[in-house]
């Protein structure tokens, strides 16, 4: 395997693709997947049942696969698996699962998780999501497509954030984020709409239009925050704003940033 340094340490029983590249100093546990083009820098540790997809490359002193910080995990069988094309940088950690979340963490495609950041066990992350750097997402959270978390914040436990949301920096974020919301402040106020992605994703002006409409509806409408949204799922033509109510309807353990 030409590919992979003599200092590396790939221990017996590691599936590792012929095209993939390990560096100086890393170590790649017996039971990880590493798929075609994967690339570890160097001084890498990759371990547990992983399963790292094609063309993902994880950079220096990053530790992928290690076990939950949870202190009911007792060494069930669990996996962490992460999709294509990823940038994993400097000193990122992502853990496996735990028995009592399903058993598996879940990364996406075209990630960007920049140094320092933090995906706990159970996750569910999508595609194209960016955590900046020292963000930490705790365990049993969802983040859906698209989403962003800003630098040094944190979401907590069972928390989801909808699609194309945008978390700001060294905010902490408690409760569910509707899809395409703006999330800012130390305690985490939704305080919009990420307009700014989505005309970067080419959303029409009339769905803006119609988002920005049920962004009021939501402040500033008669009855609670679930009312408001199933009359918003009655009335509106937008498949954006439909989205929302979907995400709002759906059955969650926590309650929602509400708009203020």
């Amino acid at each position: 395997m030409s590919n992979i340094h003599p200092s590396a340490v790939v221990e017996e029983g590691a599936q590792v693709d012929p095209s993939a590249k390990v560096g100086p100093f890393c170590l790649v546990g017996p039971e990880v997947v590493l798929k075609a083009d994967v690339e570890l820098k160097s001084h890498v540790v990759v371990t547990g049942r992983t399963e790292v997809g094609a063309g993902t490359v994880i950079f220096p002193f990053a530790v992928i696969g290690e076990i939950p910080q949870d202190l009911k995990f007792k060494g069930e069988a669990s996996r962490l698996v992460i999709g294509e094309r990823n940038r994993i940088r400097e000193h990122v950690t992502m853990n496996c699962g735990t028995e009592g979340g399903g058993g598996v963490t879940r990364v996406g495609d075209d990630g960007l998780f920049m140094a320092g950041c933090h995906i706990a066990h159970d996750a569910i992350v999508g595609d194209r999501v960016i955590v900046v750097n020292s963000a930490a997402v705790a365990g049993h959270c969802v983040l859906e497509d698209d989403v962003i978390i800003g630098g040094l914040s944190g979401i907590h436990q069972w928390v989801r954030i909808g699609q194309g949301a945008i978390i700001g920096a060294v905010t902490m974020v408690t409760n569910d984020v509707i899809p395409y919301g703006l999330v800012q402040a130390p305690r985490g106020d939704l305080d919009g709409l990420n307009l700014v992605g989505l005309k970067r994703a080419g959303v029409s002006r009339a769905d803006i239009t119609a988002l920005r409409a049920a962004f009021q509806m939501l402040a500033q409408g008669e009855g609670t925050f679930s009312d408001r949204a199933k009359r918003l799922a009655d009335e509106t033509q937008s498949d954006y704003v439909r989205q929302i109510t979907d995400f709002v309807m759906a059955d969650t353990g926590r309650h929602f940033l509400t708009p203020k």
